[in-house]
């Protein structure tokens, strides 16, 4: 069975305090994106994992594929399957590739063995896998709070709007963003925001608190950003934790070549 799980970018992203657990707090607007990997899972004779196209840092027996299928099989008698990942989100971009990975390996899992399992239930076993797989098992747009896995319906569309995603050649880890924010309470709500205010007035209200820190240390992320307003978007910001800086555009506009050297993809939104 083969499958094409998206990406996501944050629309906002507030970090309101960290927790006990060593987690933050936080609230995001995850937005899905069409830009998506290629899974493929078969029944085999035994279990098999390989990834073809970007390189995927780590070792592959981490992969979150893999940790999918073993927490399913930790409470359902899977027979082996034979996992293939064409790679084509790029990682360390805060675009959320790798919890899409797991999220649609639940998905096909429970599809392949018939397990019946409901969206709740799924979203149970994705939020064991990282704060944001969760969101990937419904695919639409969500509130995120807690530490991203619990999630609230919200009331925003993008449809009819070009999207230009950029990714400079920094790969920046969760730990690492982490590391750098600094907690701020949260005046008015990512929910309120895109709900009631128009999406000319997002970029004085909205903002991502990674940014602060990441300016700092990598002024390219931005510059990316700076460019993307400079040329007409009516909102830009850096997606989740990661190195990847999105602008939502009225219209579509070919900026490939402010941007050499780096990963571009585009798309009009169809959703």
């Amino acid at each position: 069975m083969i499958s094409f799980p998206p990406c996501k970018i944050n629309i906002g992203l507030n970090v309101i305090s960290k927790r006990a657990d060593g987690f933050h707090e936080i609230e995001t607007c995850f937005y899905p994106i069409p830009w998506t990997d290629i899974l493929e899972i078969i029944p085999s004779g035994s279990l098999e994992f390989f990834h073809s196209g970007s390189v995927i840092p780590g070792k592959a027996e981490e992969n979150l594929c893999l940790k999918a299928y073993q927490l399913l099989k930790s409470d359902f008698d899977l027979s082996p399957v034979k996992i293939h990942l064409h790679k084509i989100i790029p990682t360390g971009a805060g675009l959320g590739g790798g919890s899409s990975n797991a999220a649609s390996t639940l998905l096909i899992l429970n599809s392949v063995f018939n397990l019946r399992l409901s969206i709740d239930q799924l979203k149970h076993y994705a939020s064991q896998l990282g704060s944001d797989c969760a969101f990937f098992v419904g695919d639409k747009p969500m509130i995120g709070t807690g530490r991203g896995e619990v999630l609230e319906e919200v009331k925003v569309n993008l449809k009819g709007k070009f999207i230009i995603l950029v990714k400079p050649d920094l790969h920046i880890s969760t730990a690492e963003a982490y590391a750098g924010v600094k907690p701020t309470p949260n005046s008015k709500r990512v929910k309120d925001i895109v709900e009631n205010l128009d999406l000319t007035k997002w970029k004085e209200f909205l903002k991502n608190d990674f940014e602060y820190s990441f300016f700092e240390k990598y002024p390219l992320i931005l510059e990316i950003k700076s460019t993307l307003y400079q040329q007409g978007a009516v909102y830009a910001g850096m997606s989740g934790s990661g190195s990847a800086v999105y602008g939502i555009f009225d219209k579509p506009v070919d900026l490939k070549s402010k941007f050499l050297n780096m990963i571009y993809w585009s798309c009009t939104l169809s959703e």
